[in-house]
């Protein structure tokens, strides 16, 4: 039996970088000899055999020989091995792109036969931004979206595939790389016409809803469901219709169903589906901060409390238009809790929300002098 280091680890360690997770491929043993050898391994493979061992990967090859192996794989950065002895083992490109910082793919075949590849490709330039996407790598992502096979792949497997993105240092690469490779439709279809409609007249916008909405993603990199949120908060503006642009009035309403009918689509959970929809239902509002009447504040205010998204959504909005009110919010949401109601007003329904609301309004209008 042959164990090889493989993968992003050999990468990372080449890069000199920390290695958060260790994957081996296995040789020269069938998987039921491996299970033999290793009772305590769990077999989690789907498509091929796949075993967890103390929170190590282990995976036996998809085809032979070794070099074949490599080919199979998806990126050349990513088919490295090194054997027992230290050995690198790779493919023939990894070296070279190591050091140019390029994507490629390990072969063009290698997306045909697992097009959720497509999706990984783009979640690794979101990883790590320092290396460049290769003129192959756009033109087999277009090939596999070309040929309908995107559309085969499970919903969840493109939810998990967009977690792990949000999570990334430049989440923006993510969605930027599947719209160069007219990868968006169907799984993120709402994007698709994004790249030709502006975000918003001069001098406000400078560019269109896709980047504008990719630089909001990346500036709120570290937060995962803050930076769904930015990929949420204009997804209103791709169905503007063409007259009324550059204005996009009302996107923020029309948004917050299509935000909520995107994270459905793709499987995520209901914490990302509710902070997608109040990302795009709140982010106008709360940009005129200053100009609202003190209801509509409180209503806002204690919408996002009890969803826990309050602090997330004024970081949006000074992602988006470089609008800092945060501190105004914190001290406003502290007087608005503070509020109680008079125990003769209270346990009367409908009505004690109601005068519980203008308590709150009242103790967030301006104090006359």
């Amino acid at each position: 039996m042959n164990v090889y280091l493989a993968g992003g680890a050999v990468r990372d360690l080449l890069l000199g970088r920390p290695v958060a997770d260790r994957d081996y491929l296995v040789t020269g043993a069938t998987r039921q000899e491996f299970a033999q050898r290793f009772p305590q391994a769990r077999e989690v493979g789907r498509s091929f055999p796949v075993f967890l061992l103390d929170r190590l990967e282990f995976s036996f090859p998809r085809k032979a020989p070794l070099d074949e192996e490599l080919r199979s794989r998806d990126l050349t950065v990513n088919a490295m091995l090194i054997d027992q002895d230290g050995d690198l083992i790779c493919h023939p490109d990894s070296l070279d792109d190591l050091a140019s910082r390029t994507l490629r793919p390990a072969s063009r075949q290698s997306f045909l036969d697992d097009p959720l590849r497509v999706f990984r490709a783009a979640r690794f330039w979101a990883k790590m931004p320092d290396f460049n996407p290769h003129d192959e790598l756009v033109e087999i992502m277009q090939l596999v979206a070309a040929r309908g096979l995107i559309a085969t792949l499970p919903p969840d497997r493109i939810g998990q595939e967009t977690r792990k993105a949000l999570l990334s240092e430049s989440p923006g690469n993510y969605l930027r790389l599947l719209a160069k490779a007219d990868c968006l439709d169907p799984w993120l279809t709402e994007f698709k016409q994004s790249i030709n409609i502006p975000a918003g007249p001069a001098p406000y916008h400078d560019t269109d809803v896709l980047e504008h909405t990719c630089r909001v993603m990346d500036s709120l990199a570290g937060d995962g469901v803050a930076v769904w949120m930015g990929l949420c908060h204009d997804i209103g503006k791709t169905v503007t219709p063409k007259e009324k642009l550059p204005s996009h009035h009302g996107h923020d309403r029309i948004g917050a169903d299509m935000a909520d009918t995107l994270a459905r689509r793709i499987r995520l959970s209901n914490t990302l589906a509710l902070a997608g929809r109040k990302g795009a239902q709140w982010h106008m509002t709360a940009a005129r901060y200053r100009e609202l009447r003190p209801g509509t504040k409180v209503d806002m205010l204690m919408d996002l409390h009890r969803c826990g998204l309050l602090r997330r959504l004024f970081r949006l909005v000074t992602a988006d238009q470089d609008v800092d009110d945060w501190h105004l919010a914190a001290r406003d949401i502290r007087r608005v809790l503070a509020v109680r109601l008079p125990s003769e007003q209270r346990g009367l329904g409908p009505d004690s929300g109601t005068r519980l609301r203008q308590l709150r309004a009242q103790a967030l209008a301006p104090r006359r002098k």
